[in-house]
């Protein structure tokens, strides 16, 4: 069966799945096969610009037709069966109503599997419909059930009501992560008061992070790597108040690799999971992600370091 991936997360539950894409975003980028992949989506923003400047860019291109473009000529070439796309979010990726009508201009006789996960167990019903479609069942069945049982040994190890956590999807501007990560922070054992399970990403005034005064802050902006996150840091360092934040004083701010973890709702998320459950209780013994991926953010002025 011949599947284009258009999203990052659905490229990683196909290789789960067992099932090679012959056509990806740019953006797929995991396992690192999938870099070598044809690539059928291609973005108007560059990314290397600074928080601020993405924002101003991301805005000027929604207005102007949309944040990506589609190449329908390499798209009617490899001619695929399953086209997985999404409807989360026309920023993260090309929106599902584009890829629709491309597919019908073009004439192509593709099924267009949608996704539009607002929680992990969203993930995992995407996992599961994916692996019908693609005949993997059997396979999507053994994933789950690995999958539960690392969500079911986070929940048994950590308490409930634990100190008050944020995530930040975005630093400038500030901007709370929402869909899974509110439902994920609690099942790691923290309190998230920023925002509900499944409510969506959104700009939030600086003043209201500092009156919800985090225990623990995680800035894991939306398609930064951990050095283009590391590099922007003073987007949030610089602000008034940061110092007085509670998480600051007890040194418990970390910046982490959003782009290959947090924001990318894939089998990965389970490695997302452990991450909080460790960083919100690190007296659990809880594996972090890629060491790499991680840093503790200390005192302005220094060098953010991976945490201990």
């Amino acid at each position: 069966m011949r599947v284009v991936s258009l999203l990052p997360s659905a490229t990683e539950l196909c290789y789960a799945l067992g099932v090679e894409p012959v056509g990806v975003s740019h953006e797929c980028d995991y396992p690192p096969q999938a870099r070598e992949q044809p690539t059928v989506v291609h973005s108007q923003i560059d990314t290397d610009a600074s928080s601020q400047e993405i924002d101003e860019q991301v805005d000027e291109a929604v207005e102007s037709g949309g944040v990506y473009s589609i190449d329908r000529e390499r798209l009617r070439a490899l001619d695929p069966d399953v086209v997985v796309s999404q409807g989360i979010c026309e920023v993260c990726a090309v929106d599902d109503s584009r890829i629709r009508r491309a597919i019908d201009e073009l004439g192509l006789d593709t099924e267009v599997v949608s996704t539009d996960p607002h929680s992990l167990g969203d993930v995992f019903d995407d996992l599961e419909r994916l692996g019908a479609v693609l005949g993997r069942e059997g396979r999507a069945s053994k994933l789950l059930a690995g999958f539960r049982e690392r969500v079911d040994r986070v929940e048994r190890a950590t308490p409930a009501d634990g100190p008050r956590v944020a995530v930040l999807d975005w630093m400038d501007p500030v901007m709370v992560a929402g869909h899974w990560i509110p439902g994920m922070v609690e099942q790691a054992g923290g309190s998230y008061g920023l925002a509900d399970p499944g409510d969506r990403s959104r700009p939030r005034e600086w003043a209201d992070i500092r009156a919800y005064d985090p225990e623990v802050l995680v800035a894991a902006p939306c398609g930064f790597d951990i050095e283009q996150t590391v590099e922007n840091s003073a987007d949030l360092t610089d602000r008034e108040g940061w110092a007085n934040l509670t998480a600051v004083a007890e040194d418990r701010v970390y910046l982490v690799d959003g782009h290959e973890y947090v924001n990318r709702p894939g089998p990965r998320l389970l490695d997302t999971l452990e991450l909080f459950a460790g960083l919100v209780h690190p007296e659990l013994d809880f594996e972090a992600v890629d060491g790499d991926a991680v840093r503790r953010l200390t005192t302005p002025g220094d060098t953010p370091e991976p945490p201990a």
